[in-house]
């Protein structure tokens, strides 16, 4: 999960990082009431790159040139993005500019620091001009100074710079970060230093434990659901079509698996949720039958899923509440599930939005699982539990195909 720069300037400005005075735009008019000086940056708040090529950032010298400007890039999508937010901020005048970065490499497991004395990097050759030191042990102020020295900094601008990067890794452990990024860092000819851009990616498996970070979760969360199909899906480890068969599984291998399978077999795949991780915006611990009955309750409120395709692969845990969450949801009271009359020649017919379940347990449990829900009395085909998953697939793309109606 990425932050807007603007979150990412208040951020920088309360762990000690040097950023320009600014001040966030929810309306053009909100300019008539600005609190900095002229001249200014207006920069649109969107997660895309490239939005100064895009014309994304405008300078400004007057408050009715600021507007105009305001509202030109309130209405300009970049990358099929529109910002809800501008950043207002102070222009500077940079003699040199940096690239630094504090990241988690997962090839070795922990921290790095990069540096570059180039902010426009290209990173097609960017091995050859970028400084690394890896966070091997705990971290010291010899790691900054040492990215610095291998950068070629002396003097005011090797302490100034050492002295960004200690804060960038004390805000990368703080908060949990895979990425702490600035680019550029400007130095002005007094050789002062400024975070002029910056990024910060969070690591999603650590939002429970931040409250701050969970409220901001909500409010991503919350933007993606306005400009998606179903906006529940911003908030999971898993994959946003518009097929229809829905597909749960308890690990991405087994999703993806499902997921290529039923494509191969000419079905129309769905929305893919990986049952194995929490909701983003979590910020109690969740169980798998927590995730297992709001998944389905999710696929099931998408009006063009027509059948959900479970895959449990393994062990699966609290056998007895899963059959019970399956057990409740094909025996929902189909009042609860919006519905529409459907003409058909001289006939109408009541179509329910409620999707089939198509039901693969491969594991020790798939016998008692098997035995406890054959025992429900349920509608042709409004359950199928099945241990191939072959055989699952098959069934899940036959109940998707449309059904032909003769005419009367």
């Amino acid at each position: 999960m990425d932050l807007l720069e603007y979150q990412v300037k208040e951020w920088f400005g309360k762990i000690g990082i040097p950023v320009l005075p600014s001040q966030r735009i929810d309306h053009p008019t909100d300019l008539k009431r600005l609190k900095i000086r002229y001249p200014i940056v207006l920069k649109s708040q969107v997660y895309a790159g490239e939005r100064a090529k895009a014309g994304g950032v405008r300078f400004v010298d007057t408050t009715i040139d600021a507007i105009a400007a305001a509202q030109t890039v309130f209405n300009l999508p970049i990358w099929g993005e529109l910002p809800e937010v501008l950043l207002a901020e102070s222009k500077y005048s940079s003699q040199q500019e940096f690239y630094l970065a504090v990241v988690l490499d997962t090839a070795v497991c922990r921290p790095v620091l990069l540096g570059c004395k180039e902010a426009d990097i290209d990173w097609e050759s960017a091995g050859e001009k970028m400084q690394h030191v890896v966070v091997e042990q705990e971290f010291s102020p010899f790691y900054a100074r040492r990215l610095a020295l291998k950068m070629g900094l002396q003097g005011k601008l090797m302490q100034s710079v050492s002295s960004v990067v200690e804060k960038m890794y004390q805000l990368f452990v703080q908060k949990d970060l895979d990425l702490v990024e600035i680019n550029p860092l400007a130095v002005n000819a007094s050789g002062e230093v400024m975070a002029l851009n910056g990024k910060v990616s969070i690591n999603e498996r650590a939002i429970g434990r931040h409250p701050d970070l969970a409220e901001i979760a909500v409010k991503i969360a919350n933007r993606h659901s306005r400009s998606s199909v179903n906006g529940h899906l911003g908030d999971w480890d898993g994959l946003e079509l518009h097929g229809k068969i829905g597909i749960l599984g308890n690990g991405t291998g087994s999703m993806m698996a499902t997921l290529d399978l039923v494509t191969s077999a000419g079905g129309k795949p769905g929305s893919c949720l990986n049952l194995r991780h929490a909701f983003l915006t979590d910020v109690s611990p969740t169980t798998f039958c927590d995730r297992l009955a709001k998944g389905l309750n999710i696929l099931a409120a998408d009006r063009s899923i027509q059948v959900i395709l479970l895959n449990l692969l393994g062990s699966v845990p609290q056998t007895e509440e899963v059959t019970d969450i399956i057990s409740n949801f094909v025996q929902q009271d189909h009042h609860e599930i919006k519905s529409q009359t459907v003409k058909v020649g001289s006939r109408t017919r009541r179509e329910s939005h409620f999707p089939r379940l198509v039901v693969r347990i491969a594991g020790s449990e798939f016998n008692t699982t098997k035995n406890f829900l054959d025992t429900l009395n349920t509608q042709t085909d409004a359950l199928i539990v099945v241990e191939n998953l072959d055989e699952a697939v098959a069934a899940a793309v036959r109940l998707a195909k449309p059904i032909a109606y003769k005419k009367v």
